[in-house]
């Protein structure tokens, strides 16, 4: 559980705050929403980096990477399997680990469990580093007496979730570098060299009055003088712009448009809706399949949707299921979830397969996402090359159209 500190409206129109312990943020705005409050901010307690500096509050390293992570789990399903007893395998990893803040957490982890402590309770201390995901399916493998399964289980997740970041994070590394070079290529000429060839075309359009000035070069050299003259004002306009938009989507309102908005993109829309749907039946199948009850799973799934509107709508299926409803009706209902999740969803309902339905969708869009990445890397290749060719092309032709004038009057 975590807690998160939230300003709200109350029924009578007075704004409130307070806190609330909850799995997800998702989870913390449906509570407060059952109080009849309206969440207008809302943000993890003692999630302020100054406080974490002045104070020490927080975990050792409040972020550990994924493969660090990875690699932690899997070597600790492999010791155990093995028979090694656990508080041994944990001294070992904290030996292993190679970073500090990772391994002090280990260590503290470790002195818990010799102390009487269960391994989920010890690693609830820390969810910066291990999320509500990892902490409930250690609690239902301590339960079950299936640790060794639990964990194999949990690092196949860890697996297939950094699989599928890394794919995400190729799809966009390439536009996003030839965009910038792009932009770099295009400042530099409008701003550095652009500007220079107007004391040059005034002196040749003087020693020829019948010689005017193309259009096209009279606009780029205007623009490109405008761009210099104004260069760092319009640096420190953009910079400004992008403080804000960040500081907008931080809020709840402004998180809300932004993830609708990466749901509607024309070209990276449908990627971004496939991961969500392959991240969520992924979550999902693994928390049913180490016996997390469905309420619980379906919370923790709304905490790592990794988009609102997703979340939101799981958060609204929560509640339905919690009423005796089926899961598959409130998903349909919310817009979000493609027909053929939510038709699957209701047959495993029916039939007691949710758990391998889910698998299988899950599956289904990692090979969809795959394909995307493929089919977007060979679309952007060419779009990129054609906006520098009509950028840089528009420059050139600015400045050789006047050259070209002036030679054909003095042959005439």
């Amino acid at each position: 559980m975590e807690k998160f500190k939230y300003t709200a409206k109350n029924a009578s129109g007075a704004q409130v705050g307070g806190s609330v312990s909850a799995v997800s943020e998702a989870d913390a705005v449906s509570q407060l929403q059952k109080q009849a409050l309206t969440v207008l901010k809302i943000k993890p307690e003692g999630s302020s980096f100054l406080g974490k500096s002045l104070f020490g509050g927080g975990d050792p390293r409040p972020h550990v990477k994924p493969d660090d992570m990875v690699l932690f789990t899997r070597q600790l399903a492999t010791m155990i399997g093995a028979g090694i007893p656990l508080l041994e395998g944990l001294e070992v990893q904290s030996e292993q680990v190679s970073d500090k803040g990772f391994r002090v957490a280990i260590r503290r982890i470790a002195e818990m469990v010799r102390t009487g402590s269960d391994l989920s309770a010890a690693l609830g201390e820390y969810p910066k580093i291990f999320k509500p995901i990892f902490v409930n399916m250690i609690r239902a493998g301590e339960a079950s007496g299936q640790l060794d399964e639990i964990l194999v289980r949990l690092a196949e997740y860890q697996e297939a979730t950094v699989a599928l970041r890394r794919e995400i994070k190729s799809a966009m590394t390439y536009p996003v570098i030839s965009l910038a070079l792009i932009t770099g290529i295009t400042l530099f000429l409008m701003v550095g060299i652009l500007p220079k060839f107007k004391m040059i075309f005034d002196n040749l359009m003087a020693s020829n009055p019948k010689a005017s000035l193309p259009t096209v070069t009279k606009f780029m050299l205007n623009l490109s003088i405008l761009m210099r003259d104004n260069f760092l004002v319009g640096l420190l306009g953009l910079a400004g712009l992008i403080i804000a938009l960040v500081l907008y989507v931080r809020t709840r309102m402004g998180e809300y448009q932004w993830h609708w908005l990466k749901l509607k993109l024309p070209v990276f829309g449908p990627l971004f809706r496939k991961v969500a749907m392959s991240r969520f039946s992924r979550t999902f199948a693994t928390l049913i399949r180490s016996g997390v009850p469905i309420l619980g799973a379906l919370d923790i799934v709304a905490g790592t949707a990794g988009n609102r509107i997703v979340a939101d709508a799981v958060i609204q299926a929560k509640e339905s299921v919690r009423q005796g409803n089926t899961l598959a009706d409130p998903l349909a209902q919310s817009g979000i979830f493609p027909p053929m999740v939510t038709r699957m969803i209701s047959i495993g309902e029916k039939s007691g397969a949710m758990e391998s339905l889910l698998v299988k969708i899950s599956e289904y869009y990692d090979q969809q996402v795959s394909a995307t990445v493929e089919s977007l890397t060979s679309l952007i290749e060419p779009m990129m090359i054609g906006v520098m060719g009509v950028m840089v092309g528009s420059i050139v032709l600015s400045v050789f159209l006047p050259i070209l004038k002036i030679q054909q009057l003095v042959t005439r």
